[in-house]
């Protein structure tokens, strides 16, 4: 059921800050935990694969809960997935918590993959949220794409955020500690959302059946299928090419690289964020302009591979490379996370959220894993022609997307 002819202008916006408020703790507590995880078990000797198999369950678990989470947010309610979702992270963090002698990489792997469960739920209900609370008539698409692109670009701001205060408090307060903390605020933020959140945002007006999990719909489709693509192109050289090149080759430490990606990847928030105002040229986004700006990201990961096979410093390279690359692939995934809005009617809107995020971890898992053969056997060149191929898919398949939206907001 939709809330925003309901709630007016006025009550829609007070919603969409507590959805955003609700996101960004969660956030800095997703970031934090991945730090926490990697240097704390760093520090007790776990080789890097094994602390790469951490997170396996995490993203595969992502996976699942995005294919799911949407028909249970329709049958339930946005308001208790989400909510949902924010328990089952502070479970995870006191998991984490507990004795040492406790922390085996199954035990962890376990709790990461309840982390990665929680963390989907939280983004397709918070995700989804957004369209049914968005007042209608008048700009209603226009406002929905910036509040889609600042509640997506804030999200990642504070992923990287959370990077640089997991580490923080790692160091003055340790490992058991910053967890427990962290779980406590997150109890007392969630349950707060729980009382303020319309009980039924997001229930479908008829029960949605299991077997609506995968769209019937073409334009949901296609985008998912571009989102695979867009994705996967991003992971399959910066999950462990481009560190391990950073630090090989260019000759950087470990605490250069963490706190160069992490600073990228607040940056690259900033800019989906401020997608609207770099795209102000158009009320909001259609199929062309997704197909335009894949064409244009593609050529950014090829230039960076050309310039480092004709022997161009590689740090530099990398530095206007990564600086194009990531203003453009934040304005594409800006556009996407308007798209899937703007194409889903208000009682699939979960579903079709869910199936649609489903992919995107799909295409992370799959660059990741590709991530680590391709540099094996290709290096970092290999990598980012993977990189411009997965783009080219992106863009050929955004070809499809209409013109203009399919559907009024709300429709």
């Amino acid at each position: 059921m939709s809330t925003e002819t309901e709630s007016g202008g006025s009550m829609g916006f007070k919603l969409y800050i507590v959805i955003t408020l609700a996101y960004w703790a969660f956030t800095l507590t997703d970031g934090a935990i991945h730090m926490l995880v990697v240097l704390h078990f760093h520090n007790l000797g776990f080789s890097p694969i094994a602390i790469a198999f951490l997170f396996l369950f995490y993203e595969i678990f992502g996976i699942i809960t995005n294919g799911v989470g949407g028909w249970i947010g329709s049958r339930i309610g946005l308001n208790r997935t989400m909510v949902i979702g924010g328990f089952m992270q502070v479970f995870a963090l006191g998991m984490l918590a507990m004795d040492p002698s406790w922390l085996t990489v199954a035990y962890v792997m376990t709790a990461m993959a309840i982390s990665g469960v929680a963390k989907d739920l939280n983004k397709m209900s918070a995700k989804a949220g957004v369209k049914l609370i968005t007042p209608t008539g008048g700009d209603a698409e226009s406002r929905l794409f910036r509040w889609a692109a600042v509640l997506t670009g804030s999200k990642n701001t504070l992923k990287g955020a959370g990077f640089f205060l997991g580490a923080l408090l790692l160091q003055v307060f340790g490992f058991q500690h910053t967890l427990m903390a962290m779980s406590g605020v997150l109890l007392a933020v969630y349950l707060v959302t729980w009382l303020v959140l319309p009980g039924n945002m997001g229930i479908s007006k008829t029960k949605a059946k299991i077997s609506q999990l995968f769209s019937n719909t073409r334009e949901i489709n296609l985008l998912s299928a571009a989102r695979f693509f867009l994705f996967g192109s991003r992971d399959v050289w910066f999950v462990v090419g481009l560190p391990v090149f950073l630090q090989s080759v260019v000759g950087w430490n470990h605490v250069s690289v963490g706190s160069f990606l992490a600073l990228w990847v607040v940056c690259y928030g900033f800019v989906q964020a401020g997608a609207p105002l770099l795209l102000r040229g158009k009320r909001h986004p259609t199929g062309n302009t997704a197909r335009t700006m894949a064409f244009l990201l593609a050529a950014s990961p090829a230039g960076i591979a050309l310039a480092l096979m004709q022997g161009y410093d590689p740090a530099l390279s990398l530095m206007i490379g990564l600086g194009v690359f990531g203003v453009l692939f934040a304005i594409n995934s800006s556009v996407h996370s308007y798209l899937i809005l703007s194409y889903s009617d208000n009682d699939k809107v979960a579903m079709n959220v869910g199936f649609y995020y489903s992919a995107n971890a799909a295409g992370r898992l799959t660059g990741t894993l590709l991530s680590g053969w391709a540099f094996q056997n290709y290096g970092l060149t290999g990598c980012l022609w993977w990189s411009t191929g997965f783009v080219l898919g992106a863009a050929l398949l955004s070809m499809l997307l209409p013109g203009e939206r399919k559907a009024e907001a709300g429709g």
